[in-house]
């Protein structure tokens, strides 16, 4: 994979009513009597939810000096809820998005979001706040992005925030503090009633710190507008095995049982990390970057990615590590890339982020006025898979393989991607038809 980025926007001022903000309601009321609150065990993020509980004595003991490994758990969680509210709503089409980016944007505004528009946030984000501290949750995002914003040979990935402001407005210095603090984000005065300048300003700003590969991400900016907050990671990554262009051919890719395309699709030979979730019923590919990134390619059987979506958890997203081992593989990967784009206000609002989007929001920390709100939140993501290039595949020595028959691993149907760094997940997707690039 060559190169992979995304970017989320909000624009100042949220709503509630969601599968996994119920779930959690409920299970924070009603821990103790699970038979008795009308959620059937099998109910995905409320199994999240319990597993937290059961466990918050544990990890908060296990991670009181490392508050990033919470705040990654988090993000986690999270995930799976944010896919499982979009998967149900995609009409089996592509998914693309990165759960950190959305959860730190989401997090950042915590530092000025007050009574219950703070609340409905941390819930959505998955933190309970029995387990951990508003404190604790900041210092771990700031380490998380501290090990996120590194080079390391072949690896470039780089997350920022920033802050639009009505120029009339004066964000509060402890707001703008704490900003820089933990989120190494900043904060800059704009006159959105020249919407049309401002919107220029703002779509070079994006278009400079993810190196060209979002332009124009902005469109009709509302005059009214008072906050703007922006959060962006741009991720350009090699593989540590490439595969080299010369066996890419044409094949075809089934988008359902029926219909098929053609597809570029890329071939390796040699050892591949690889295993089966019986759980899943589906094959797990991880392929490694350069630089301390993986990503997981997950092919469930025929007839199962339903039964893969449903039961996907964080649990199983771990266990993958160490149920992939080395052995002889005969690979095809298809190349595509994918862009993402939701409007976050409608989803998250779902999901249980209801008042700030509305007239009830409290953001009074950042402007010292509680009447500000978010009126838009966009998030754009975009990846992209191919060889990593001639020089890179030439450069590649040759491999010693077992002799035995190599097993073929084929993802000629749709399947599921997930990319980690350091057991956080940054990028999650599902891949339908990689043809289609929206």
């Amino acid at each position: 994979m060559k190169m992979l980025l995304f970017l989320c926007l909000l624009l100042v001022g949220i709503p509630s009513n969601s599968f996994c903000y119920e779930l959690y309601q409920q299970g924070v009321r009603n821990q103790n009597q699970r038979a008795h609150v009308g959620i059937h065990s099998n109910s995905f993020c409320y199994e999240l939810y319990q597993q937290g509980v059961r466990n918050q004595n544990q990890r908060a003991q296990g991670n009181q000096n490392m508050p990033w490994q919470g705040v990654s758990n988090s993000v986690c969680r999270f995930a799976c809820c944010f896919y499982k509210e979009i998967s149900s709503r995609e009409n089996n089409g592509n998914v693309f998005f990165s759960p950190l980016s959305i959860s730190t944007a989401f997090a950042m505004l915590t530092l000025g979001a007050r009574s219950d528009t703070l609340t409905q946030i941390l819930r959505v984000l998955c933190f309970n706040p029995r387990q951990i501290s508003e404190s604790d949750i900041h210092e771990g995002y700031r380490q998380l992005m501290q090990m996120v914003n590194r080079r390391n040979g072949g690896l470039q990935l780089n997350m920022g925030n920033v802050l639009f402001v009505l120029d009339r407005l004066k964000p509060q210095e402890k707001f703008l503090s704490n900003l820089r603090n933990f989120y190494e984000g900043e904060a800059y005065p704009m006159n959105f009633k020249n919407s049309d300048q401002a919107q220029q300003k703002i779509n070079e700003y994006v278009a400079r710190r993810t190196n060209g590969k979002i332009k124009d991400l902005v469109n009709n900016l509302d005059p009214l507008t008072e906050i703007l907050l922006i959060s962006y990671i741009y991720f350009n990554a090699e593989w540590e095995k490439p595969f080299d262009p010369k066996y890419t051919k044409m094949s075809k890719f089934f988008v359902d049982g029926s219909k098929a395309v053609e597809v570029p699709m890329m071939f390796g030979m040699g050892l591949f990390k690889h295993g089966y979730d019986e759980q899943l019923s589906s094959t797990v590919v991880q392929m490694d970057y350069k630089g301390g990134a993986s990503a997981f390619f997950v092919l469930p059987d025929r007839g199962r990615m339903r039964k893969l979506e449903k039961r996907l958890s964080c649990e199983h997203l771990s266990r993958w590590r160490t149920l992939v081992t080395k052995s002889s593989v005969n690979l095809y990967l298809p190349k595509f890339t994918l862009y993402g784009t939701y409007n976050l206000k409608d989803i998250l609002y779902k999901m249980g982020i209801m008042d700030l989007f509305t007239d009830k929001a409290d953001l009074s920390g950042i402007t010292g006025q509680p009447q500000h709100r978010i009126s838009q939140a966009i998030h754009k993501a975009v990846v992209k898979v191919d060889e990593t290039g001639t020089e890179a595949a030439a450069a590649t020595g040759m491999e010693m393989v077992p002799m035995s028959v190599p097993l073929t691993v084929r993802f000629n149907r749709p399947f599921l991607m997930v990319i980690s760094m350091e057991n956080t997940i940054l990028f999650m997707g599902k891949i339908v038809n990689p043809l289609k690039k929206e």
